[in-house]
Formats: C-alpha cells, structure tokens, sequence
C-alpha cells in the first residue's frame, strides 16, 4: 500500500518535534558551557556574549572531577566485563543443553526486570553489612559495593540476551567442531565466540552504560566517601548553599558523555545487531 500524502507530512512533522525535542537540551548545554557564570545566571542568550573555554579548565580543579571519572571508569569497565563473562557461560549452557529447570531459570532471570531498582536498596545494603560484620569484608563505601551491584542488575539482562542470540546460531557448528575434537570450552572459545561477537558486544554496551549513568546505589552505597564516588554523583558538587556553577555543571557533563559516545559510535553496527538478534528468539 503506498503512503498517502497526509501520512507522509503527518511523520515528517512527527520526526521534526522529536528532533527538536531531543536536540535543543543538547544546543543549550553546549552553548551554555562556552559562557561566563554571569551570563549563564543571567537572562538566556542563544549565543554566548562573551565565548570562553574556561569553564572546561576549571571543571578539573572546582571538583576532583579526575577522580570520579577514574573510578566510574573501574565500575562500569569492572562490572560489564564481569557481567559479559558470566553471560557467555551462562547463556552457552542453557542455549546448548536442555536440563531440568531450564525454563524456569529463563523466566526467573527474566522477571527480575519487572522490578525497580529502589525495591532492592535496603535488601542489598543489609546483605552488604551481614558481610561486613561476619566476615570483615567492607562493600560500603569502596567501588567493590558499586560493583557487585551493578551486577544484580545486568547480568540477569545479558544472560537472557545472549542466549536468545546463541539460540539462532546454528547446532551444526558445535557438531562440526566437535568432530574435530574441541571440546565444549575449545567450541565455545573457538567456534561460537567469534559468531557471537554482535551479541557479546550489545550486552558489553548495555553494562557498561548501566553502570555509569546509575546514582541511586551509588549514592546510597559510596556516601560521604569522595575517594570512592563516581561521575554519576561527583557532578552534584558543582553546586553549594551559596551558589551553582551552571556553566562548569554543561562542560562537565559534555566530557564525561565523551566516551559513552564514542565508544556507541564505535560498536554502533555490533551493538544494534545484537540487540536485534538477541531480543527475539
């Protein structure tokens, strides 16, 4: 059936509000990250009065902004590698073998992304100072908590991906390896692994993502300790009781978005046909 006029109008309007919608908080960041505090405190401009690159100069020494990049960089690079390894296993078994269980298993991953976030807050702080208190082991306040935690939250998701995507690799290359003798490691390793690359890269991309942008846990778990908090909620400390540095808050922001993009536009390719091949089996 071929689109009538009307319709064609109808999404070129759609596409336009939502351009604008998504673009115009990104033009006003950046324009509002080349101003001076007093314009940016003053009335809007849509052009900077006075351009300067200060305010990305400054970000470094208002804040120990290095620190927090630093230490997001180890949760999230820690969690989602974690978090893809355990996957891969994981999802290899239950795509490979049929056990009893399986299906549970499956839907119990499953299920654990209808829940929020909050609901696993004090539950997860009480397990974390039982360890402490019974076996010495501190997971408050240090990234180890960070980490551990954002595992709950991905590894269920990218063991459920994966094996959605393992699924429509086909049996006869784990036959075909292993008449030649591989085992079901060296077939995992060798074979499947490299067919699987889109996938494992779409679930890498995903932890990773969830573990830098996340501040509820990381502001619950870090707290008062500046040595251990990440960029999620480090950025919060550009403003005080007296005054908020709105221009240092944009230019901070556009730095630590740098690698989330690059690196998206990097795996773009991966990433999109790993999710589109992983969500439906």
């Amino acid at each position: 059936m071929r689109e009538t006029v009307g319709f064609k109008a109808f999404r070129v309007i759609v596409i336009v509000v939502l351009a604008i919608f998504v673009l115009l908080p990104l033009y006003v960041m950046i324009v509002s990250s080349f101003k001076p505090l007093g314009d940016v405190q003053s009335n809007f401009t849509w052009w900077p009065t006075t351009f300067t690159i200060q305010p990305f100069i400054d970000i470094w020494t208002t804040i120990p902004l290095a620190q927090y990049f630093l230490n997001s960089v180890i949760v999230a690079t820690t969690a989602s590698v974690i978090s893809v390894i355990i996957a891969i296993f994981a999802a290899y078994a239950v795509s490979r073998w049929r056990f009893r269980g399986r299906t549970l298993f499956t839907t119990a991953i499953l299920s654990t992304q209808m829940f929020p976030g909050i609901l696993f807050l004090i539950p997860l702080f009480l397990i974390f100072v039982s360890i402490h208190t019974s076996l010495g082991i501190q997971l408050i306040g240090n990234v180890s908590g960070l980490i551990i935690t954002y595992l709950t939250f991905t590894l269920p998701f990218a063991i459920w991906m994966l094996t959605g995507y393992l699924d429509n690799i086909p049996h006869d290359l784990d036959e075909a390896a292993r008449m030649d003798g591989a085992s079901a490691l060296g077939t995992l390793w060798r074979v499947i692994l490299p067919v699987a690359r889109p996938g494992v890269v779409a679930v890498l991309v995903y932890s990773f993502i969830t573990a830098w942008g996340e501040i509820l846990f990381a502001q619950a778990f870090v707290g008062n300790n500046q040595s251990a908090r990440t960029l999620a909620i480090g950025l919060s400390e550009y403003s005080s009781e007296t005054s908020v540095f709105w221009n240092q808050i944009m230019a901070a922001s556009l730095v630590v978005s740098i690698p989330i993009v690059v690196g998206f536009l990097l795996l773009q390719r991966n990433f999109v046909a790993g999710l589109s091949a992983g969500a439906v089996k």
